[in-house]
């Protein structure tokens, strides 16, 4: 279900009274199930800070090291990392958060040694409404073998990702505010090295193919700024459809936007930066990606607990499997033979042979799970 409403908060006073304006514009939503919680503590309580209420930046508690491939699942829902061993199909550990509510969507570092992921502080499960201005986000870097934070940092406003430049130097997260911003900040230290002005509401920033270019997905101005990476300066401002959430790069050299008011993927050219296709999909997105052998489009409909394969380069439906309640994050393997899907609202990992589109495997993990990285050794 994406978002119809967003909500800021003009003043929180001590008796926990807060003054809300709300905004008739739609928000990008991630998710199609309908209990997320925005903001909320343990005790039921409004959260402002996002992180439990204390205040302190995120930390993990480290695991056994991992030797072989590895597939991190995102907890959002009880704020830990699973990880899994996609061998025998188990969770081999799970990385547990402290400070860390509602973490989201992970990306590893090109080298293989890190792994940064965002907490943005609010349930994100049901949609991205119930932001409010005062709540923060948050940017950990983690050791990709143990799960051990190597570094973290509050954020001013709620965030929906974080990415690694291509030389791993920088991170790149988005503020989720009306006249949103992108941060670039420094890998090691997570100090502000730019400020990037974008549309309203950005949701996910990723790169283009060739890392040339940054794309961030505006989900209230349903539109998707590039960014020259080298010189942090946007190029263009390209339309696509209603409530843009993450732009994703694709094997075949495109970007494609998940749409979900829309029920629409949008496809960018880089090279001309403007929109060459749109998938009419008939149901919300909530993530879309090309298989390695880029032959096809993977799209998760978490309404109806399922993933879509569609043609590249035309919009045709070739078939689609059933996953579990709230499909939502794809990724796939280092060989390109098998998809993994989390599923929301079951709490489970549903393994899929990429040539068959079978459902081969499905793993329970934590509550919530949403982001997903696959590390090969």
């Amino acid at each position: 279900m994406s978002a119809k409403s967003k909500f800021v908060a003009s003043s929180f006073v001590a008796t926990g009274i807060v003054s809300i304006v709300a905004l008739a514009s739609p928000v990008a939503g991630c998710s199609s199930s309908s209990d997320g919680a925005a903001g909320m503590n343990m005790d039921g309580g409004m959260d402002m800070d996002g992180m439990g209420g204390n205040g302190a930046a995120p930390s993990s508690t480290p695991i056994a090291e991992i030797t072989g491939d590895a597939v991190y699942v995102v907890n959002g829902g009880d704020n830990s990392i699973s990880v899994i061993d996609p061998g025998p199909n188990k969770v081999i550990g799970t990385i547990m958060l402290k400070n860390a509510m509602y973490p989201h969507h992970i990306y590893l570092s090109h080298d293989k040694s890190m792994l940064a992921l965002a907490v943005p502080g609010m349930d994100m499960s049901g949609g991205h409404q119930g932001a409010m201005d005062g709540m923060h986000g948050a940017v950990m870097v983690l050791d990709a073998k143990t799960g051990a934070t190597m570094t973290s940092t509050m954020l001013d406003q709620v965030n929906h990702n974080a990415i690694f430049s291509a030389d791993d130097t920088e991170i790149w997260t988005t503020q989720m505010m009306m006249g949103g911003k992108v941060l670039v900040l420094d890998a090691m230290k997570l100090t502000t090295k730019a400020t990037i002005d974008v549309g309203d509401m950005p949701a996910e920033v990723t790169f283009s193919p060739d890392n040339k270019l940054a794309f961030v997905a505006n989900g209230m101005s349903n539109n998707v700024s590039v960014i020259d990476v080298a010189t942090k300066k946007v190029l263009k401002t390209v339309s696509v459809g209603n409530d843009p959430v993450v732009p994703n790069p694709g094997t075949d050299g495109k970007m494609y936007v998940d749409c979900e008011e829309g029920k629409q993927v949008a496809v960018v050219d880089p090279a001309s930066q403007t929109v060459t296709l749109t998938y009419n999909l008939g149901f919300t997105p909530g993530m879309a990606r090309t298989t390695p052998a880029g032959t096809e489009l993977w799209v998760t409909d978490g309404d109806n607990g399922k993933v879509v394969f569609d043609m590249v380069g035309q919009d045709k439906k070739m078939g689609e499997a059933a996953t579990g309640a709230g499909a939502h994050g794809i990724a796939f393997s280092a060989d390109g033979r098998t998809g993994y899907v989390t599923n929301q609202g079951a709490g489970t990992v549903s393994v899929i042979d990429v040539s068959t589109h079978k459902v081969t495997a499905t793993i329970q993990v934590g509550a919530k799970p949403n982001g997903l990285a696959f590390r090969s050794k």
